[in-house]
């Protein structure tokens, strides 16, 4: 039985972790948790409820410089429900790291989180349309991108953001890490891992 300890997690994540009440790491959490702390790109399948969020969380949360004010994690989910839900989550494992994530999605008034942006948060996870309306009004910096991920990459897949998903992914920096979830690997999400 392997535990978060094992997995190479800083102190204050797993202070974060057990507080959440986690115990011991699901099976995509094992596999991808490693490989993701040492900057590969991945592909992660599993279904929904088995964990991905701490499973690409986790890394990202290890991963971020807390005193930077750049936003330096990006995560790309298909609606707005899931950008909150993910956000949440990524603050409750950044706590004691001092790691801040923001979600920006559509339905939410822009001024409004463009002043959130302006409060530097280090990770932001956004629906595709918003991420590149704040991209082409130039109120989101993705130039320091360490880490991305595509979460639920074959609902988006099946919700046609895959235009917007180019988009987006063509202005962060070139030797970012990558990591793509999906509770289903499709054909369409296998061509969309090659080309990214």
């Amino acid at each position: 039985m392997s535990t978060f300890e094992q997995l190479g997690l800083s102190p204050e994540t797993l202070q974060a972790i057990y507080k959440l009440g986690f115990e011991e790491p699901t099976p995509i959490q094992k596999k991808a948790i490693p490989l993701a702390l040492q900057g590969v790109d991945l592909i992660g399948q599993a279904p929904t409820g088995t964990g991905k969020t701490a499973a690409f969380g986790l890394p990202i949360i290890e991963r971020i410089e807390p005193d930077s004010d750049q936003i330096q994690g990006l995560v790309v989910v298909p609606t707005r429900e899931l950008a909150i839900q993910v956000a949440e989550e990524l603050n409750k494992i950044g706590e004691f790291k001092r790691v801040r994530t923001l979600p920006i999605y559509g339905g939410q008034d822009m001024t409004r989180q463009i002043k959130l942006l302006k409060k530097r948060p280090q990770i932001v996870v956004g629906t595709p349309g918003r991420l590149m309306d704040h991209m082409r009004r130039r109120t989101i910096r993705l130039q320091n991108i360490s880490i991305v991920v595509l979460d639920e990459a074959d609902e988006m897949l099946n919700m046609g953001f895959v235009e917007d998903i180019k988009y987006i992914l063509s202005d962060l920096p070139e030797n970012r890490q990558t990591l793509l979830f999906s509770a289903s690997i499709t054909k369409a999400v296998e061509n969309m891992s090659q080309h990214f």
